[in-house]
């Protein structure tokens, strides 16, 4: 087995490196390591502290890994019925089952429920992936929501100042009536940090019953015009534009 004691003093740990060849994420990764399925030149490994350089031989469950390919980010327009998950115990569709086989391994840029439907971006670069869901990033989700119930931009200001729900504090929220006519209301809604089902949630808190629920953009990216289903990749100019730093170079 190699053990901590055996690492390289230059390269990249294994869980960024794997994360960064778009295996899975970072913390996949380590749950890959503590199981014992990846080996490095031979050798089984015990932490995800290990040190790999491009001389090394990486497998995972006996497969080969490269080093990773350049960073790559598409924009998809996620329908409802499918989860956003590799696999699903409950053997529901999932997303990575309907896209186009000609795309590498991808992960996912957070999550949109079964029943939420909108913008996803997908990456073949885990660390990538990891770095753009966190809130510290400041980057905004925004959503258009239809729900059951009538509500007053009143109402809605005063989730601004962030709200607590069942004892889960949630950040400030921007939320603006679009149209209130009827038993529903069409509200748009922009968030930070994208926790768990945060808008049905908070928007429940407040007597609304989402029935839908559309992601209209993350971050500076934007669905635009997808239909439902639709792979359209974000051209390399436009990710070193947006990105960055945050590339996870």
């Amino acid at each position: 087995m190699a053990t901590s004691s055996e690492r390289f003093s230059d390269g990249e740990r294994i869980a960024k490196f794997l994360a960064r060849a778009g295996v899975c994420s970072r913390r996949d990764a380590e749950r890959l390591i503590a199981d014992g399925r990846v080996k490095v030149n031979g050798k089984v490994l015990d932490t995800p502290a290990f040190k790999v350089s491009e001389k090394d031989k990486v497998q995972v469950d006996g497969r080969p890994i490269g080093a990773a390919a350049p960073t790559r980010v598409w924009r998809y327009h996620k329908p409802t019925g499918l989860v956003t998950t590799h696999r699903d115990p409950a053997g529901r569709p999932t997303v990575f089952e309907h896209l186009p086989p000609e795309l590498p391994r991808v992960i996912s840029v957070g999550r949109l429920d079964l029943t939420s439907e909108g913008l996803l971006l997908l990456t073949n670069d885990g660390e990538l992936a990891r770095k753009l869901e966190l809130p510290s990033n400041g980057w905004v989700r925004r959503y258009r929501a239809r729900a059951y119930g009538r509500v007053t931009q009143e109402e809605l200001d005063y989730l601004r100042d962030g709200v607590t729900v069942e004892g889960v504090r949630y950040g400030a929220i921007d939320a603006k009536l679009e149209r209130g006519a009827g038993a529903n209301a069409w509200i748009s809604v922009a968030i930070t940090e994208g926790k768990n089902r945060e808008v049905r949630r908070v928007l429940d808190a407040i007597g609304l019953k989402v029935n839908r629920l559309i992601r209209v953009s993350y971050g500076p990216f934007q669905l635009g015009t997808m239909e439902p289903g639709a792979v359209e990749e974000i051209p390399a100019k436009v990710l070193r534009e947006q990105l960055g730093q945050k590339r996870g170079e």
